[in-house]
């Protein structure tokens, strides 16, 4: 299989690499590595760690961190904002129906049961339309690139997509290091990030709201894995943030404890699952929701953001369906594809990916995280063969996809630079617009051959450049 390397053509740098191919040659292998270490000593201090569950040990590690920039010419980036923040409207506009009249259900453009019998799907939100009628507010699209001119979206994050502290951090620790390699580019800046998460959320304050609104975040605590994200997030957009514990109902809305007494909370950006965000509402054993906030919600006393019964969006089943959401909804062509994906609950399609397991990429439908999936052609027969057992006992649990070419970008290893396999996510932020800022988190998958990018897999992060015109 060949793959598309971002910065060669042949044997010629592409222009977007040009100055960037001058500072690498230029670069001693010495300062090579004292940079890299620096790089580690900077997120080590700051605390830029992810955990990993159930393998022992410390879960907390330090996520990798490659200096080699990704880059994207300014045409480039265009094409692909157009494509995000269409999307973003089209899953919007899915999410209305869904929990409205369920127009394109009507139509029979997706079946019913792939709705209303999803996991994600919730009937306690029915018929409750959000401010200015946006469920998800942070929409991340996963993308892959496999040619020049060829990108596909390979999911959907419409819940509460992570990543974005790594994005800003990945930028801030690159200025620092080599100020004058920005001096020497005109790269877009990604700074403004925090600045415009907060005008989002506060442009979606419930109609009760009737003085600027007060935001704040709601984390599940220190031992999510996510939880330097939600508290970098909050100092830096200047709002607390908050555990279940320090909020509560009272008549019409919710409140914040604080040490000058209760302050009411308008908007909550929560970093927590639907199941656990009210214990009287869905899990009754929840310690980590607000007792009768759903009551809040539903009445118009507080925005969630993302809504409750977003996931419902961005399942893998689902995913297959967002093209036609966007003919539906939209009356558009979709400017950015899906990948080929066969959903085993079709007989034909069943037939085909069980016959050619080693050749596919299985996921699960709920899947996240780079776990519960195959990768067939790294995976061994033994392997192929239990999963093929996993399959067999509940097909409509997976979507398969092929064996992609993922592009490669130039990173730094052992002995210099090679080229590496990596994805991007980009962020889009809905309120009374649709914005996202220029670049994303590029992950990379540091192990040579690797196409599994995730983190908890061994994948790393890069700064991602959009070049200015």
């Amino acid at each position: 299989m060949s793959y598309y390397n971002e910065m060669f053509e042949g044997t010629r740098v592409r222009d977007p690499y040009a100055r960037l191919n001058e500072w690498v040659e230029t670069m001693p292998a010495d300062f090579r590595q004292m940079k890299q270490a620096e790089a580690e000593a900077l997120f080590r201090r700051i605390g830029i760690t992810f955990a990993v569950y159930g393998e022992g040990g410390d879960p907390d590690r330090l996520i990798p961190f490659d200096m080699m920039p990704r880059v994207f010419e300014q045409a480039e980036w265009r094409k692909l904002e157009r494509g995000i923040k269409q999307r973003a409207r089209a899953l919007n506009a899915f999410l209305r129906d869904v929990y409205g009249r369920a127009e394109i259900v009507r139509a029979g453009r997706i079946p019913a049961r792939l709705v209303y019998q999803n996991e994600a799907y919730e009937k306690a939100v029915v018929g409750v339309v959000p401010p200015r009628g946006v469920y998800s507010h942070i929409i991340g699209i996963d993308l892959v690139r496999t040619g020049k001119d060829e990108f596909y979206v390979l999911e959907d994050n419409c819940r509460t997509p992570s990543g974005v502290s790594y994005m800003l951090e990945n930028r801030e620790i690159m200025m620092r290091m080599f100020p004058q390699l920005f001096r020497n580019n005109r790269i877009e800046p990604v700074d403004q990030y925090p600045e415009l998460l907060r005008r989002t959320l506060e442009s979606v304050a419930p109609q009760k709201c009737t003085d600027r609104p007060t935001c704040v975040i709601l984390t599940p605590g220190h031992f999510n894995s996510a939880y330097y994200e939600h508290s970098f997030l909050a100092n830096l957009m200047g709002v607390e943030l908050v555990e279940g514990q320090d909020l509560f109902v009272d008549g019409e809305f919710v409140y914040m404890r604080t040490t000058q007494g209760p302050k009411r909370v308008d908007v909550i950006y929560r970093r927590i699952d639907d199941p656990y965000l009210d214990p009287l509402c869905f899990r009754p054993d929840s310690m980590l929701g607000i007792p009768g906030l759903m009551d809040i919600y539903r009445s118009g006393g507080v925005s969630i953001c993302s809504a409750p019964g977003a996931g419902v969006a961005d399942d893998k089943a689902i995913y297959t369906f967002v093209p036609e959401m966007v003919r539906f909804y939209l009356g558009e062509q979709p400017i950015l594809n899906n990948v080929q994906t066969w959903t085993l609950w079709k007989d034909d399609d069943y037939k085909h990916v069980m016959a050619n397991l080693g050749d596919l990429v299985v996921k699960e439908v709920h899947g996240s995280g780079g776990y519960g999936m195959l990768v067939g052609p790294k995976s061994t027969k033994d392997e192929i063969e239990a999963f093929r057992k996993k399959i067999e006992a509940d097909p409509s649990n997976y979507i398969a996809q092929p064996t992609l070419a993922l592009s490669t970008c130039p990173t730094f290893v052992e002995e210099g630079i090679a080229p590496r396999h990596v994805d991007l996510r980009p962020y889009c932020l809905c309120g009374d617009r649709i914005e996202l800022v220029p670049g994303g988190l590029t992950r990379v998958a540091l192990r040579e051959g690797s196409l599994v990018v995730n983190s908890s897999q061994g994948g790393g992060v890069k700064d991602t450049w959009v070049l200015s015109e």
